[in-house]
């Protein structure tokens, strides 16, 4: 081989590798935003919740016409996951061993519908490539929209309360004036427990999902405010009641991650508590552990605080919030920084062009409509953060949030 061929094909080595370098970093830069620290492919989820449900039509052919509507419409937003309401009050939108039909389909709670609503939504979700999370609220019963006087009489809440067995009748309590499970009862947390199992079981979910709904607002000094406090005196605990709380919120979380696990190991499970760490480390209120939950494994997959503040929210001093959101952002990479859980955020659509307070003189959701695009790209600088999930899939709709969904687009392309 002469030296002009040899210089010739080492010339033209250099221009093909020169070449996949280009290619490598116009593909790089392309899907720059797009994916994950760890490579993955972003999550951009929608929250549907029993608002939307309710809104639906529940005969079967106009509800399954809506349901395509619907995902279609997630699919235009560029989504790539849906969080659907699948128990919003210990009611089911599927046929459940455990709890009755929501009322949420066809206005009455145990009503059968005559069909399988879930298994129509995860279906044509798929047919849509969006993952599907079946969202729960474990321990609440009855709130906006349902009162104890629509409680089916098959619920599990009204069995125990008129059974004539006196050692279950505090299996669920009242507490300003809604009804929750219990979550110092064993027995309370198995039966949530099997209704999570039933689900991953009889459904191809791509995961479980609980919202910010623990425990209620307590004071221990108030027969009428208590909540379990009887439970606690009786357990014979050495520890502080709110950490004997805490200890009762992570049996059921950590129940829920094995029962999950052992059916699906493919299946994630996930939490969106309140997006300021300050008040989920409360004495009175949602007794939830976040540190161990993001410290440790056998809680959780993921974490997705809903993070529903704007940039420049502020305290009522007019100092900058500590859960602005740059502050806050950084709070929970910190967190997140601590364990191996991924952390999402869960980012309030509801609020674009709205008049919602924020001790500015202008709320900032009124003079500004970008402020959830530079919220994700904020995410995406970090690194740290692996997707987002919008609350909710109705604010999509409204003519207020219509520029803001425009401006979010942009950096979904």
């Amino acid at each position: 081989m002469t030296f002009r061929k040899m210089n010739c094909r080492r010339f033209l080595g250099v221009l093909l590798a020169v070449f996949l370098l280009s290619v490598n970093f116009l593909t790089a830069t392309a899907w720059a935003g797009t994916t994950s620290k760890s490579g993955q492919e972003e999550l951009r989820g929608v929250w549907i919740s029993y608002l939307d449900w309710e809104k639906l039509p529940w005969r079967q052919v106009a509800f399954e016409e809506a349901v395509d509507e619907m995902l279609d419409r997630c699919v235009e937003l560029k989504m790539n996951a849906v969080f659907v309401h699948v128990r919003a009050d210990a009611d089911a939108m599927y046929e459940s061993e455990y709890f009755p039909w929501s009322r949420f389909i066809t206005g009455t709670q145990g009503e059968d519908p005559g069909y399988d609503p879930l298994a129509y939504f995860t279906d044509a979700a798929h047919e849509r490539n969006l993952e599907f999370h079946a969202w729960i609220n474990p321990y609440r019963i009855t709130g906006y929209h349902n009162r104890w006087e629509q409680v089916s009489e098959n619920h599990p809440a009204k069995q125990w309360l008129y059974d004539k067995d006196s050692s279950n009748d505090r299996w669920f309590l009242k507490q300003g004036g809604e009804y929750y499970f219990n979550p110092s009862v064993p027995e309370v947390r198995q039966l949530i427990i099997d209704g999570v199992t039933e689900i991953v079981e009889n459904y191809d979910v791509d995961g479980i999902h609980f919202d910010d709904y623990f425990y209620p607002s307590v004071d221990n000094d108030n027969p009428d405010k208590w909540f379990d406090k009887p439970e606690y005196e009786a357990s014979g605990s050495t520890k502080d009641i709110s950490e004997w709380r805490r200890d009762n919120v992570n049996a059921l979380i950590r129940g829920v991650y094995a029962a999950v696990k052992k059916v699906n190991r493919h299946v994630q499970f996930g939490i969106s508590p309140e997006g300021y760490v300050d008040n989920l480390r409360s004495e009175e209120r949602l007794f939830v552990d976040i540190d161990t939950w993001m410290s440790q494994t056998g809680y959780v997959d993921y974490v997705m605080p809903q993070i529903y503040w704007g940039f420049e929210a502020k305290l009522s001093d007019g100092t900058l919030a500590p859960y602005a959101f740059d502050n806050n952002l950084q709070t929970w990479i910190d967190l997140k920084n601590q364990g191996k859980v991924k952390l999402y955020l869960g980012l309030a659509m509801y609020k674009a062009g709205s008049g919602s307070k924020d001790n500015n003189t202008v709320p900032e959701w009124l003079r500004r409509n970008d402020i959830i695009e530079r919220q994700v790209l904020a995410g995406r600088e970090s690194g740290e953060v692996s997707g987002y999930c919008f609350y909710s899939y109705s604010s999509f709709q409204e003519s207020e949030s219509r520029q803001e969904v425009a401006n979010l687009m942009k950096v979904f392309e």
